[in-house]
C-alpha cells in the first residue's frame, strides 16, 4: 500500500526536550499545550491538519509529526488570535524571558510538492502519511519507487 496523497504535503515536526524533570512548573505547561492544540485541530476539518503521530524519542524528548494540506493552513493556525496556539506560544515566551531553562522547544517545517514524496506500507496498518490521507494499492501510483516519485 501507499499513501493516497497525490497533492503536495507540508510536514511539520514539533517537539520539546525536558532538561530538568524536577522543575515541573517549567515543562508541564509546554507538555499540556500540544494535546489541546491537537484536539482543536482534529475537531476542525477545515484546519488543514491531515493527521499526526505523537512520538517519544526518549524520556526527555517528545515530539509530534504533523501532516498539513499546505503551509498556508499551518501558518494561519499558528497566527490565529482565537485558537489555542497563540496563548500557549505567548506563555512559553514569557517563561523563557523569565529565565526558565527546564524545557527546550523545536520545530521543523518541510513543504513537499506533489510527486516528491513516496511511501510503502507492507503488512502495516495505516501509518504516517497513509494514516493521514488513506492508503491505496501501490500499483495505482507505480510499481517502483522511482515511478511513484516521478509524479
Amino acid at each position: 500500500m501507499t499513501a493516497d496523497a497525490p497533492e503536495g504535503v507540508t510536514v511539520f515536526l514539533i517537539g520539546m526536550r525536558i532538561h530538568s524533570f524536577w522543575r515541573l512548573r517549567g515543562w508541564w505547561p509546554v507538555f499540556r499545550a500540544m494535546p489541546r492544540m491537537l484536539r482543536e485541530l482534529s475537531g476542525d476539518e477545515g484546519s488543514g491538519l491531515l493527521g499526526y503521530r505523537l512520538l517519544f524519542g526518549s524520556p526527555r524528548l517528545i515530539y509530534v509529526v504533523q501532516y498539513w494540506s499546505s503551509p498556508g493552513r499551518l501558518f494561519a493556525y499558528a497566527s490565529a488570535q482565537d485558537k489555542e496556539h497563540r496563548p500557549a506560544w505567548a506563555a512559553f515566551n514569557r517563561r523563557m524571558r523569565a529565565g526558565s531553562r527546564a524545557v527546550g522547544f523545536w520545530h521543523e517545517t518541510y513543504v513537499v510538492p506533489a510527486g516528491a514524496h513516496e511511501q510503502v506500507y507492507v503488512n502495516m496498518p495505516a501509518f504516517g502519511l497513509g494514516a493521514a490521507t488513506g492508503v491505496i494499492p501501490v500499483a495505482r501510483r507505480g510499481e517502483r519507487a522511482a515511478d511513484r516519485l516521478a509524479g
